[in-house]
């Protein structure tokens, strides 16, 4: 596996990590508020709480994932499958929410995935 696509990976690591702590650690911090577009009256309601860390769970578990495809694997179809994944899911995101998540969420894995394929 290529330096730039270890690098890439990392980086998306860093950003699924971030969505961790804003979702699981920080659900109704002001800065929450602001990325996700939510009051935090409406991020202290029980249900979406519940919702929010559970969320933020699954990106840190996908954080780990991609740590273990990098270095413990050094498995380039690995890293790959994963990004497929994660871009697949931005994509949903894009037409079910907002267009801009597509972008957000998928737009490092997008060149990580680029990387593995050109490396």
């Amino acid at each position: 596996m290529s330096a730039l696509t270890k690098v890439c990976a990392v980086l998306v690591v860093l950003e699924f990590f971030y969505i961790f702590y804003l979702e699981t650690l920080a659900t109704d911090s002001e800065r929450t508020s602001r990325v996700f577009g939510m009051s935090r009256e409406e991020l202290q309601r029980k249900s979406v709480s519940t919702l929010f860390k559970n969320q933020g769970v699954y990106n840190g578990l996908l954080a780990v994932l991609i740590l273990v495809a990098v270095f413990a694997f050094d498995s380039k179809a690995a890293v790959a499958a994963l990004m497929c994944y994660i871009v697949g899911v931005a994509a949903y995101g894009a037409v079910s929410s907002s267009p801009k998540i597509l972008l957000m969420q998928g737009g490092l894995p997008i060149l990580t995935l680029l990387s593995c394929l050109l490396t």
